[in-house]
């Protein structure tokens, strides 16, 4: 392999002596694009919506929901796996606080709030 093959400047070799390789054969790959596009608001918007609904309510499906969430926060390459997760947290989600209407309501038409 003689000097002139070598695809970069020599050392001590004034500035811009040799252009710089380009993206072809031998030089540079392209730049990646990024791995996470925007952030996957929904699923924050479960996340949180989950969480208090654990603390405010003792909506125990809040947990799993929240889990779900945080799962789909996680598989942000797999935007498909993420949407899925997403739309299952907030299904839970919706069913713990039927879950917990339903409990009211049965609670109050057997007399257990006439104190």
């Amino acid at each position: 392999m003689s000097e002139d093959d070598y695809p970069y400047q020599r050392y001590g070799a004034p500035y811009g002596e040799q252009p710089p390789p380009s993206y072809g054969y031998g030089g540079y790959p392209p730049p990646r694009p990024h791995a996470r596009g925007e952030p996957n608001v929904s699923g924050i918007v479960a996340l949180a919506l989950n969480l208090f609904s654990v603390v405010s309510c003792c909506n125990v499906l809040g947990v799993v929901g929240a889990a779900l969430a945080g799962l789909s926060l996680r598989s942000g390459t797999a935007p498909e796996k993420a949407r899925t997760l997403t739309v299952a947290s907030w299904v839970v989600l919706v069913a713990g606080f039927l879950m917990m209407a339903v409990l009211f309501v049965y609670l109050g038409v057997n007399g257990h709030f006439d104190d």
